[in-house]
């Protein structure tokens, strides 16, 4: 078959979804791959399967605006490419993609796979946007022959409430996690100190703010803590949060890292993973902390808290809640070094049960084979 994939980011394709082009391409299928260029294009075009090589094709557009011009010229774009390709499937992931290319191979006839992996700011924040936004799903996704999946129970009933997917829609245990290349590692001895680390987006909605004064508060009370923070600017986010992030750098306060491609590195060497996201569709941070065997503090919402179990291999929080945040610090810092060793033990046998990304491997090959026995 011809599969071609639509997406918003090269580097979440990297990161979250390179088993399932490999097995693609194991299976003998014809691989595509629609994408922004940017640096990690190169990535991608990296993996291969005997002969067999991914076709990247740049499709630049705006991740996050919101020029109807500029959109509609995606959605042409999208139509050129399933004129151009003619693909037996299309898999499409993120806002942008799952709208416009599930509009564009509704209109086509062409069986397609979406991938809503979150709601999205302008969803959670309800008003007109979401209004059009939801009306604009709905009309989209209609035609899913394949399915529509999403990554938590909230998220697939919110979007069954307002008549989209009703009858096409699936759950996925988010991404998956790589067991294998996300190993368990050893809890860190904590002679020096105790640490912190956030993975996160450096942008309101994934809790930056919470996270920064959480900081500031917990290492007047405590000397021997240390927080780390991981994660890129969003374009718009950098003269907002840069000169913040400085200030408790300079001050001692947090060290940051910036982007790094290789999280789990830093992972290892952390004692708690904090991720005080606002909303998710299902946090890939939270299972990778697992797999390494951390413990991890949590915003008590659906794509979060089905990343562990409370009390056992995590603590829960109140979302934009400082103080809640704070408390839930507080509870591990309570514990044992032994304790949360073993928190972080439990972790990894959770996600061990409920998240290999094998399961999701399995969903799509499931999903083509019924394509593939119906043409």
């Amino acid at each position: 078959m011809k599969l071609l994939i639509l997406t918003n980011y090269a580097n979440g394709l990297w990161l979250f979804r390179k088993e399932l082009l490999l097995s693609f391409m194991e299976d003998g299928h014809e691989v595509f791959v629609s994408v922004p260029p940017d640096e990690n294009v190169d990535k991608l075009k990296s993996l291969t399967c005997g002969k067999r090589i991914i076709t990247m094709i740049e499709t630049p557009f705006e991740r996050r605006g919101n020029n109807p011009i500029k959109d509609l010229g995606l959605f042409m774009k999208y139509c050129q490419l399933l004129k151009k390709i003619k693909p037996d499937m299309v898999l499409t992931y993120t806002i942008k993609p799952n709208l416009y290319g599930g509009l564009a191979c509704r209109l086509k006839k062409i069986p397609y796979i979406c991938n809503i992996t979150g709601l999205g700011t302008a969803i959670e924040n309800g008003g007109l946007l979401c209004k059009i936004l939801l009306n604009f799903y709905k009309i989209s996704m209609k035609k899913a022959r394949r399915g529509v999946f999403l990554q938590n129970v909230k998220n697939q009933n919110f979007m069954n409430h307002y008549g989209i997917a009703q009858n096409n829609s699936g759950l996925l245990p988010g991404s998956g996690v790589n067991l294998t290349e996300h190993a368990f590692e050893p809890y860190p001895q904590e002679t020096e100190g105790i640490v912190f680390l956030a993975v996160i987006r450096i942008m309101k909605d994934k809790g930056i703010e919470e996270y920064l004064e959480s900081a500031k508060t917990m290492s007047k009370r405590y000397k021997n803590l240390k927080f780390w923070l991981v994660g890129e600017y969003e374009a718009e986010t950098v003269s907002v949060y840069k000169p913040a992030i400085q200030t408790v750098v300079d001050q001692g306060i947090i060290t940051y890292f910036g982007h790094i491609d290789n999280v789990g590195e830093v992972m290892a060497k952390s004692h708690i993973v904090v991720h005080p996201s606002y909303h998710e569709g299902l946090s890939n941070v939270l299972l990778e902390a697992a797999a390494c065997g951390r413990p991890v503090l949590a915003g008590n919402i659906s794509g979060c808290r089905e990343t562990f179990c409370e009390g056992k291999s995590g603590f829960g929080f109140e979302v934009k809640n400082t103080q809640s945040l704070i408390d839930a610090m507080e509870k591990v810092l309570a514990l044992s070094m032994q304790q949360r060793r073993q928190m972080g033990e439990s972790g990894r046998r959770w996600v061990e049960r409920r998240f290999d990304r094998n399961i999701v491997l399995q969903a799509y090959k499931d999903e083509l084979s019924k394509c593939t026995k119906s043409s």
